[in-house]
């Protein structure tokens, strides 16, 4: 065993969970402050709740091996509780325990992701038990079908999703995901879309109406994942070598060449570059750089960057186009910056792109897995709320949503005013 890539690995893995915190500062910050406990909460509630059920029975879904070739839904049933991964074979690079902590943060996170769209209107009960079965019924097979493959000893797949090993047996490419443009962001913000349709508007939902309570909670929070970035997509190399390097100068061109992008485009469309404008943008370039950071030139990264930026930063005002009320910009961010990451694969992945290759297999495959993705999340999500809204209620009262949920749903308030 290899102590070395053991010890990144969960290195790694700390970084990523440290997203969370760092998702709960930032979406907290743009809130209003009567409404930022529920809307941490709901982070550290994916915490708790998908951390439990990753172990039970979260993994055995997602990594069923090479039966997961065989029937997508098959669960490795060896695997549930974890006990059959105890033992380190002589020549496994890290313990499978290590995979095993790596990925469930990821589960954690994506979950946590969907939770900006229902800012300041969601019963934290009704999101725990959303969260549980979303988890269950889309993000882990969704994980199986991205992330779960085997390479033989020439390096080809062994085995796989059908984004990976399926499409390359049919088109000689597979999807490139490094670490979960698909998965994780076009995933979470496909259900994001959804349960803002199915939660509908906050009360006086208009441009302006909403604005960020604490923009330095949203700095505080971009730049713990920014942190925790490091490790999502360096990490998924599963190895401290020359690709996880090229992932780590990605992610720091990437998001930066973003803030850069949003910020000017603040200038020209508002006059004024903000923080809260800042802090999105390297956001938005960190979940474009997601799925393209080990298959891209720095310089690349730096032009994906800049389109995500300046792409996002318009994008976010869809809401108010199509009059949907994506609270935090979930749908802005994430499932557009998902989408840009995946698809700009298709033109400058090394070797396969279509610029380098001339061929636009890799593009097409691209968007197959993205489209795919978006629309096996997007109805699950829209199902899953529909029906805990109609039946245990999703939305609280308006009355409590007009005074500020934390007291009404954790009996907490963030600030208080002592006076002596």
């Amino acid at each position: 065993m290899d102590q070395g890539n053991t010890a990144f690995l969960l290195i790694m893995a700390a970084l990523v969970l440290l997203m969370t915190p760092g998702l709960a500062f930032f979406y907290g910050g743009l809130v209003k402050a009567k409404s930022v406990i529920s809307m941490m909460m709901m982070s550290f509630g994916a915490i708790g709740l998908i951390g439990v059920l990753w172990v039970l029975y979260g993994y055995a879904i997602a990594f069923p091996g090479a039966e997961g070739l065989v029937a997508p839904w098959s669960i490795d049933w060896s695997a549930i509780g974890l006990t059959s991964l105890l033992e380190v074979p002589e020549d496994a690079a890290f313990p499978p325990l290590a995979f095993v902590a790596f990925q469930a943060t990821f589960a954690i996170i994506t979950v946590a992701l969907i939770s900006g769209a229902i800012a300041d209107r969601a019963k934290f009960g009704a999101w725990m038990i959303f969260a549980a079965i979303w988890a269950t019924i889309v993000y882990f097979p969704v994980a199986s079908w991205v992330f779960n493959f085997g390479l033989a000893d020439d390096g080809s797949f062994a085995y796989g999703g059908w984004t990976t090993f399926g499409m390359q047996e049919a088109f000689g490419v597979g999807v490139i995901d490094f670490a979960g443009g698909t998965a994780v962001h076009i995933n979470a913000g496909a259900a994001a879309l959804a349960l803002a349709l199915v939660l509908g508007k906050r009360v006086g939902f208009s441009k302006g109406a909403h604005v960020p309570h604490n923009p330095p909670f949203v700095l505080l929070g971009a730049g713990l994942l920014w942190f925790g970035w490091f490790g999502f997509n360096s990490g998924s190399e599963l190895a401290a070598d020359g690709t996880a390097a090229l992932a780590w100068v990605n992610t720091l061109a990437a998001p930066a060449a973003a803030l850069l992008a949003w910020l000017l485009v603040e200038k020209l469309k508002d006059g004024k570059p903000t923080s809260v404008g800042a802090a999105s943008g390297a956001v938005a370039g960190l979940v474009a750089i997601t799925p393209a950071c080990a298959s891209l030139t720095p310089g690349w990264a730096i032009v994906l960057g800049l389109v995500a930026g300046a792409v996002c930063a318009l994008a976010i005002d869809l809401k108010f186009k199509f009059g949907f009320d994506d609270s935090l910009d979930v749908v802005g961010i994430h499932l557009v910056g998902g989408l840009i990451g995946t698809l700009y694969l298709g033109f400058f992945a090394n070797g396969t792109g279509l610029i380098y290759s001339g061929d636009p297999t890799q593009l097409m495959v691209q968007a197959i897995a993205a489209g795919a993705v978006l629309l096996y999340s997007f109805v699950l999500a829209f199902g899953i709320g529909w029906v805990i809204e109609k039946t245990i209620g999703f939305r609280v009262k308006n009355e409590d949503e007009i005074a500020g949920i934390d007291t009404a749903v954790h009996g907490e308030d963030a600030y208080k005013l002592e006076t002596v």
